[in-house]
């Protein structure tokens, strides 16, 4: 379908007074979704006659024609206008993207199984899933990725200044073929080129298994808070109350990129009879909405301790610090990742999709992380991957 300089001139007028007057958003995290409201933008002094002149240059001028692609040049539009706010979390996404992204907490994709985010405002690895091929081909916990190679594609860029949902889109891939990844794994100096071959990647969120000299301790692995956790995590939680014998609980959110605020607040409210969990504040005006204890928990007297690790960011933050300082747990493994803010997820039309940095969260002792990078846990330890156990598990065992 062809698109007029006409149609697309009304389309960014529109979408310009979309953008002044306000949009309607949804919290992140909650399947009763609840509105958002955000701040008008003064476009007082905003003239759009510098865009329309260089699209008219464009269009008189520019040498390869078929590469004049409207639509695509409005994305891209739209695209800098998020970018200029040098926040790497507030995106546009093209439809193909949004669908991508939307996929991220569902049932399973093609690719190569690692969560990413910034770390400084470079790409870099928030977690590898476990089990998947970015982990058994050594992508760890975060490393930076510097460049991403795909001849397949016809790829080979530099991440510099990229955007989430573009990496993500490059990384991605059929089953069975092959990205290469430029990486600096965190705190070396010498980069490595890892070869990953992509497969399916089919997200399961919780994991059971009993440790311990007589099974008696439940180690439950959170991989993520996603669409399916709360059927998972119920489901897991029964399989745990039928164990005649409980030592303990060790919940394990190493490697946890997060996901659903609510989810962190559900499960939270498993292990506490009261109290808060976590603070949503508003920058712009300081606005507050607090987050508590809501519903009566069925893991409330079990002997509990957290693992966590680089890798743990996000909502697997704001559950091992509400639990924390609860003092419902001690937190055993290393320094989290520090993302301390939160997104909300907006659809604006034509299947695209807007992600907005709208609040950062506090834990209830007011801690943010992003601004101290991430929760310093109780015990600091590390898992030695040259070792056949766990050293954390183990940590963890001797202190239930």
């Amino acid at each position: 379908m062809k698109i007029s300089l006409r149609q697309i001139r009304v389309g960014m007028t529109v979408l310009s007074l979309m953008l002044v007057s306000g949009l309607a958003g949804f919290k992140l995290g909650s399947k009763n979704f609840q509105p958002v409201s955000f701040e008008k933008i003064d476009n007082s002094q905003v003239n759009l006659s510098l865009f329309w002149q260089v699209w008219d240059k464009l269009g008189e001028s520019y040498l390869i024609k078929e590469n004049l692609k409207p639509q695509e040049m409005v994305w891209g539009a739209i695209k800098g206008m998020t970018a200029s706010l040098g926040d790497p979390y507030t995106v546009f996404l093209p439809p193909e993207d949004n669908l991508s992204t939307k996929e991220e907490l569902n049932v399973a994709f093609e690719g190569v199984g690692i969560e990413l985010g910034f770390k400084d405002k470079t790409l870099a690895v928030v977690a590898p899933l476990a089990g998947m091929p970015a982990e058994a081909a050594g992508i760890k916990a975060a490393d930076y990725i510097l460049h991403i190679k795909d001849e397949l594609k016809g790829v080979d860029v530099e991440t510099t200044d990229m955007s989430l949902p573009e990496a993500v889109k490059l990384i991605r891939g059929k089953k069975g073929t092959e990205v290469e990844l430029t990486v600096l794994h965190d705190g070396e100096t010498e980069t490595k080129v890892i070869k990953v071959r992509r497969d399916t990647i089919v997200i399961k969120s919780v994991v059971l298994e009993w440790q311990g000299e007589n099974k008696d301790v439940a180690w439950l692995k959170l991989s993520r808070f996603g669409d399916r956790t709360q059927a998972e995590w119920d489901e897991t939680v029964g399989e745990i109350l039928k164990h005649q014998q409980l030592k303990g609980i060790i919940l394990d959110l190493r490697n946890n990129p997060g996901g659903y605020l609510n989810g962190a607040v559900a499960l939270a409210s498993e292990f506490l009879r009261t109290g808060q969990i976590v603070v949503r504040q508003e920058s712009a005006k300081g606005k507050t909405e607090t987050f508590s204890v809501s519903k009566a928990g069925r893991l409330l007297t079990q002997p509990l301790v957290v693992l966590v690790n680089k890798g743990s960011a996000s909502s697997s933050e704001i559950l091992s610090g509400a639990l924390r300082d609860s003092g419902r747990a001690k937190l055993i493994g290393e320094k989290t990742f520090g993302k301390g803010t939160i997104q909300e997820a907006l659809d604006v039309g034509e299947s695209a999709g807007l992600h907005v940095t709208t609040a950062k969260w506090l834990l209830p002792s007011g801690q943010w992380v992003n601004e101290t990078k991430g929760i310093t846990p109780d015990i600091s330890i590390q898992d030695n991957k040259e070792t056949a156990k766990d050293e954390v598990i183990e940590k963890a065992l001797e202190n239930l």
